[in-house]
């Protein structure tokens, strides 16, 4: 079982050297050899392959950020090129990062997989009799999910994409772009059956998941596996994302009514500062994150946006590769008061370094993040990392639900949740004063998720609703939103064409 095992070592030594070739094996037969699908442990390995996968194809050359954060976004490089050429939106330069950036692979990847579990899970309940009609529902739905999501994650970079419900298992039969219309409807209804079919928790005696999961506790599911919440906040993304925002806030009504059946809970600033905050290894607060458990040997020193935002005093590294500038912080967390960053209005000095120190540099550090070693570690010369890639948690969704009810025309309910986030972070109520509410939302948002891989996609949702910048309205129009399609990717299926915009 040569190539099974290529899936799982994925969890355990991602992104090294090593682990990026393994990126470049052909996946197909990562859950298909013959001798597997006999038995409950097999679908466990299977199940958890998908989700690692998954966690590669995100932190594979820290791709969660470069699609999500730094096109037009907050962060300034400062020395590698490469990182510019993002930042400015140049997406066709000659650079290897963006050359592997531009290539779907790794996600159809996850997606084969995903295709390859839900064809052979039948296989299992035939042959073990320990593996339950509700072991396997449960287990069915969380692979619909991770395959809608993960189609999710393609349309909002490249648009159109293949779609694909079948395993290739060693034949992949080239397939033209579907309308990302049609692949954003798969994912509903994807999302929707799945949601069905999630418990709350795991191993807590969920009446759609009796017993101990996979004989394990709820401790050790804890913010690892998709649950019921996970689908409706994704299918609330996914709503906004399509402007149906009567749906995003039916959806987000949902988590919010409901979060804490999952053991989810609003959390304060100060968690950010101690250990066991936002990006601490799993936890329910994930409403989906992949994280990398230190105690499971998971740390790795890349896949983690603290290889690109820290530097010295924090590790032993001289610059970081990309900075906020003080004008911008200045102008993004323009109140007082505000825990996350402002400054004394007596002495002129920052009041915390939550979410950047040395602020009286050249180069403020981004120090938001900070998950090094097991996360209580301060020595500097560590630079191995285990903060999770933090996809949405309940704050996201919060604002999410104020940017949908504010659309729609429910101003009250739109204040009351951007207040709640406000509150929290210890700043004064909105009021119309400050000008325009979806404004107020939108700069919320860019505070609170501050290099959690949502400003691109942000500015993409804002500009739909203000259409305030004809350059970013053209973008828009002409496809420049999306990366282009790497050139192996169009070489190896010649059924695939470019986007127009980068043609």
């Amino acid at each position: 079982m040569k190539q099974l095992f290529i899936s799982t070592i994925l969890l355990g030594c991602l992104l090294t050297a090593g682990c990026k070739k393994l990126l470049d094996i052909d996946s197909t037969h990562a859950v298909s050899e013959e001798n597997f699908w006999n038995s409950h442990e097999d679908t466990r390995t299977a199940l958890i392959s998908v989700y690692g996968l998954m966690r590669a194809a995100l932190a594979d050359n820290n791709a969660f950020w470069m699609y999500g954060e730094l096109r037009n976004g907050d962060f300034v490089a400062l020395q590698r090129q490469d990182l510019k050429a993002i930042i400015r939106g140049d997406l066709r330069a000659q650079y290897p990062l963006l050359q592997s950036l531009s290539n779907w692979r790794r996600f159809y990847a996850v997606i084969n997989a995903a295709n390859m579990f839900l064809e052979h899970v039948g296989e299992v309940k035939e042959r073990d009799p320990k593996y339950t009609d509700q072991n396997m529902r449960v287990d069915i739905a969380q692979m619909r999910f991770m395959r809608a999501y993960t189609y999710f994650c393609l349309v909002t970079v490249w648009g159109d994409v293949p779609l694909i419900t079948a395993s290739h298992d060693g034949v992949f039969t080239s397939k033209p772009r579907e309308k990302q219309e049609t692949v954003l409807a798969f994912i509903e209804k994807e999302m929707l059956q799945s949601a069905e079919d999630l418990p709350y928790q795991y191993s807590a005696n969920d009446p759609q998941q009796l017993g101990n999961y996979y004989n394990e506790s709820n401790a050790r599911w804890m913010g690892t596996l998709a649950r019921k919440l996970t689908a409706y906040a994704m299918l609330a993304h996914v709503a906004a994302w399509q402007g149906k925002y009567v749906d995003a806030s039916v959806y987000g009504k949902f988590v919010l009514d409901n979060y804490g059946k999952s053991g989810s809970y609003y959390l304060s600033t100060e968690d950010l500062t101690r250990r066991g905050g936002y990006f601490h290894w799993k936890q329910h607060n994930h409403i989906l994150g992949f994280n990398f458990d230190w105690g499971h040997v998971d740390a790795s020193f890349s896949g983690h946006i603290e290889e690109l935002t820290l530097a010295r005093p924090v590790v032993n590294k001289a610059l970081p590769d990309i900075y906020v500038p003080k004008d911008t912080i200045l102008s993004v967390f323009n109140l007082p008061q505000d825990e996350r960053f402002s400054l004394d209005t007596l002495t002129g000095a920052p009041t915390s370094q939550r979410y950047f120190t040395s602020f009286a540099s050249q180069v403020p550090i981004f120090n938001k993040v900070k998950e090094i070693q097991d996360g209580g570690t301060t020595d500097p010369s560590f630079r191995i990392y285990s903060s999770s890639i933090l996809v949405t948690r309940l704050e996201n969704i919060a604002l999410l639900q104020a940017e949908a009810l504010a659309v729609i025309g429910q101003q009250t309910s739109a204040i009351e949740l951007l207040n709640t986030i406000r509150d929290l972070r210890k700043i004064k109520k909105y009021d119309a004063s400050e000008g325009d509410l979806i404004d107020a939302i939108f700069l919320e948002r860019r505070k609170e998720l501050m290099g959690e891989g949502w400003r691109w996609f942000d500015l993409i949702r804002y500009q739909k609703i203000k259409q305030n910048n004809p350059a970013f309205l053209e973008l828009i129009r002409n496809g420049g939103i999306y990366w282009p399609v790497a050139n192996d990717v169009l070489t190896q299926n010649p059924l695939i064409k470019q986007n127009p915009y980068w043609q």
